[in-house]
């Protein structure tokens, strides 16, 4: 049952990790299981034989959940993305706004009392509109085609990758809301979609693009692992910040597409998909009640 649950919970985080919004980490943040996460990343960088073991036999489980829930939605959001652009920006709209709150209920204490810290908040909502801002009137990502990788964007490709992952493994912004931003989004995805059709034009370009994921997770999980354990109300500060950032992001989403779209505005914006975040949510929750109760029925017997 152990088994199961961790591969549900590696399934949930694929679904965040795929669509700009919430990432991975948001959703394991709010199913329970975060610090592992964090330590057993860690632990297969640093750890000792046994710590490598352990965390490598989670990691494996959640992965494997990971994949799966990865593949299935690359195959329906690439056919989604152009199609309905506004539904699913409300939906990852939704998604951020609705984890504010659980995220706020869950570090209150790194919150409340520690207001000096909103200037790191302010920091992730610069960071995150500097580059939404920059991405549109440079437009650095939009005219990357993927297919046929050159040195220039295949070394694009790398540096973002790393950026990206950084992000999936905060509780934050989502890596596919940065991808968003520099405007690989839609050419990694369809790239993915493509590789799933047999189609393999697109391998160098995938191939570089998970070195620079590697490099992104050995580089960076040692500093966010200290800076939660050393710095976290700062940390977490920063995080909500990055999230409040990144709804300027998710409503210019449908200008980094293939064909540009309008940004998102009250005409185009969907209540009903806003609404279906918080439900998804609220499920993820309920879920995460039931991970806790099954681990602790299997540590009694």
């Amino acid at each position: 049952m152990k088994v199961i649950m961790t591969m549900i919970q590696g399934f949930c985080m694929s679904l965040a990790d795929s669509v700009p919004g919430v990432s991975g980490g948001t959703i394991a943040f709010i199913m329970g299981f975060y610090d592992r996460f964090i330590g057993s990343l860690d632990a297969m960088v640093s750890g000792n034989k046994e710590q490598k073991k352990k965390a490598a036999v989670f990691l494996v489980k959640l992965m494997c959940g990971w994949g799966i829930g990865f593949c299935m939605s690359v195959l329906v959001i690439g056919n989604l993305f152009h199609t309905y652009i506004y539904q699913l920006c409300s939906l990852f709209m939704g998604l951020t706004i609705f984890s504010l709150p659980i995220i706020f209920r869950e570090e209150k204490e790194s919150i409340i009392g520690h207001y000096k810290n909103v200037i790191f908040a302010l920091i992730g909502v610069g960071v995150v509109v500097a580059i939404t801002y920059s991405n549109q009137h440079i437009g650095a990502g939009s005219s990357v085609d993927i297919s046929a990788l050159s040195w220039k964007n295949g070394i694009y490709l790398f540096v973002v990758a790393m950026i990206a992952i950084s992000a999936m493994v905060l509780p934050g912004i989502s890596g596919s809301t940065l991808l968003l931003i520099f405007g690989l989004y839609v050419p990694i995805i369809s790239g993915i979609k493509e590789f799933l059709h047999f189609n393999f034009q697109y391998v160098p370009a995938l191939f570089v693009f998970g070195c620079g994921v590697i490099v992104g997770i050995l580089s960076v999980i040692k500093l966010v692992k200290l800076g939660l354990e050393r710095h976290r109300s700062a940390m977490i500060y920063f995080i909500l910040g990055l999230m409040f950032g990144s709804l300027y992001a998710i409503v210019m989403g449908p200008t980094t597409l293939d064909v540009p779209q309008e940004a998102m505005g009250v005409k185009t914006f969907h209540v009903v998909f806003f609404l279906l975040g918080g439900v998804i949510l609220f499920a993820l929750e309920k879920l995460k009640h039931i991970a806790e109760r099954t681990t602790e029925v299997c540590v009694t017997e």
